[in-house]
């Protein structure tokens, strides 16, 4: 199957270790057991997720310190064109842990590495050499760098014939809205309303979104929204989509899933509408898998072939 070629980037990477324990008590040693143990940060998850789902992705990523072999021991084991840039600092670790008494999930998450604008102009001119594909920049900055890094990023893939996505949140996302040429962006209800200045209803979220999108900001803004469903905004109207209920084992990495499955489609001639579809399938089956495992292609392809559209 054709697919024009994707480049996901990795600015700050993680380890991400998930594990199991009976019951979570302050003080107390927590006994843990099924860890598991996966490269994880917004630019790999998407990465890892376009590769399960048998497409072909290139991955630029910063690694360095104690953990960046570990880092680079467990990306080599996935089918991903691997760009590896150093930098000084060591790759942040997240840990996942599951309490089966509550069923509640606690995520503790490092704050990473600093990194320079020396350390990060290779990955850069590794961008301005990449042309006519897709660039998936997800995930957020690591501490150092300026907070339009993305908006840079997205001017020199506008200017290489490439269609620019971004996740991300916070700075680094007001600072490339409307800054850069976005193809797709994935803003939360919470950052839909950072960037609308205001508190918005489900209807008034919408309109925002539709707003951004005829002002030129986004070819397409897709908001996931749970139980209520998403939607997804473009200069011709609004799509709506009913959310998929499967048995949720974990939220870590559903967001990355919907934006990978949504790239892949994207990249090998689906409509907008097919491959929204398929992203939030994606989304539904990463939420089927425990820890950090993310989506597995068997689920996205049946619970996407179950909405009609396989």
């Amino acid at each position: 199957m054709s697919q024009k070629p994707i480049l996901a980037i990795a600015l700050n990477p993680t380890i991400d270790m998930s594990q199991e324990a009976s019951r979570v008590q302050p003080t107390l040693k927590i006994r843990t057991r099924s860890q598991q143990f996966y490269p994880g940060g917004g630019g790999t998850n998407v990465a890892r997720v376009i590769a399960e789902l048998g497409g072909t992705v290139d991955l630029a990523f910063l690694t360095g310190g104690a953990t960046g072999p570990i880092f680079e021991s467990l990306i080599a084991n996935l089918p991903v064109g691997r760009h590896a840039f150093p930098m000084s600092g060591a790759i942040r670790i997240s840990d996942t842990l599951f309490e089966e008494e509550t069923g509640f999930e606690f995520r503790a998450v490092q704050e990473g590495p600093e990194v320079s604008e020396a350390e990060l102009e290779p990955v850069l001119e590794l961008l301005r050499r990449f042309s006519g594909g897709y660039v998936v920049a997800s995930g957020s900055l690591p501490r150092g760098v300026a907070p339009d890094t993305y908006a840079r990023m997205g001017r020199i893939a506008a200017g290489n014939d490439c269609r620019f996505v971004l996740d991300t949140s916070g700075a680094a996302l007001t600072e490339t809205v409307g800054a850069a040429p976005l193809h797709l962006f994935k803003p939360s209800i919470g950052e839909l309303e950072s960037l609308a200045g205001t508190r918005l209803e489900p209807e008034e979220a919408e309109q925002a979104a539709l707003e951004l999108a005829a002002d030129g900001k986004a070819d397409m803004i897709t908001v996931t929204m749970g139980r209520d469903g998403a939607f997804m905004a473009r200069k011709d109207g609004i799509t709506h989509e009913k959310p998929i209920h499967v048995r949720t084992r974990s939220a870590v990495g559903a967001g990355d899933s919907f934006v990978g499955a949504m790239v892949l489609k994207l990249a090998r001639g689906a409509t907008p509408d097919e491959a929204f579809g398929y992203g939030l399938a994606a989304g539904a089956a990463a939420a089927m898998t425990p820890g950090t495992v993310l989506c597995r292609r068997e689920d996205v392809e049946a619970l996407y072939a179950d909405r009609g559209n396989g």
